[in-house]
């Protein structure tokens, strides 16, 4: 007989769909849109529309900071030899996930990939899967919940090994400063040194005025509230690690594939770091 205290994948599929608010805007498929993608709706483009009123430019700045992401994984999975990856805030799958970009530079990486979003869930599938020789999973949790993320990566990944912790625009739906920077602290006190730490965040650096209003229409509108940060705060959530160079900057300014191309600051500014 079936043991009906636990929940059928499909049972799982329909409480997630349950789940979703589709008259409230979300901040993964407002990013979404940007990107030029399908997993959203109405509310998201409308709310999204008004927000690029204030700051035309964001798609922009979405597409520096997928760009950064896949720089910066390959970078780690590349010459800093990272075979295993946390990456907290997934937003919905687009090209060049982390698993891809990393498993491209080595197959054998691992990779965990954490969010709380019901549509981010009911796409996991696009997120599971892996070369043959590594592996891919996904756990459903919150960032302000460091315990059940490192209790749930630690099924799939060496906590006593080097970990890469991404962070890419997640931190900002963490209103208290003190309070994101003893999540990041949290994290890395979990793994070892020899670990790294990728940020990415909304500043008031590029744009501020209009980022800030922005922001102030985004938390009117019922979604998660979010913040956004100067370059002095996102030197807080570094302390403890070694910044890479070029330390804290734009998204399009972290090691650009073209470095002699004219490059346009974004309103998303980046870092890596590591544990020493």
């Amino acid at each position: 007989m079936a043991d009906l205290t636990t929940p059928s994948p499909d049972d799982e599929g329909v409480a997630r769909t349950a789940r979703l608010r589709t008259d409230v805007s979300h901040s993964a498929r407002i990013w979404n849109y940007w990107l030029g993608g399908k997993d959203h709706y109405p509310v998201d483009e409308e709310v999204g529309d008004q927000i690029l009123g204030f700051v035309p430019a964001l798609p922009r700045s979405a597409v520096a900071d997928r760009q950064f992401l896949a720089r910066a994984v390959r970078h780690l999975a590349g010459e800093r030899g990272i075979r295993q990856f946390l990456d907290i805030g997934t937003g919905l799958p687009t090209a060049d996930n982390t698993h891809e970009v990393a498993q491209r530079v080595a197959p054998d990486a691992r990779i965990v990939y954490v969010d709380n979003d019901p549509l981010v869930l009911t796409h996991a599938h696009a997120l599971l899967t892996s070369a043959k020789e590594g592996a891919t999973d996904y756990i459903e949790a919150d960032v302000h919940d460091p315990e059940a993320i490192l209790a749930g990566a630690a099924r799939t990944l060496d906590l006593t090994r080097p970990v890469a912790i991404t962070m890419l625009g997640i931190l900002n739906f963490v209103l208290d400063t003190d309070e994101a920077a003893a999540i990041v602290r949290r994290l890395l006190d979990a793994v070892p040194a020899g670990s790294y730490l990728v940020v990415s965040h909304p500043t008031t650096e590029v744009d501020g005025e209009a980022m800030k209003a922005a922001v102030e229409y985004w938390n009117s509108q019922g979604s998660a509230a979010m913040t956004l940060r100067s370059r002095a705060d996102l030197v807080r959530l570094f302390e403890g690690v070694e910044l890479l160079e070029p330390g804290i900057v734009s998204c399009s300014r972290w090691r650009p594939d073209t470095p002699d191309a004219e490059i346009v600051e974004v309103t998303h500014f980046a870092g890596v770091g590591r544990k020493r």
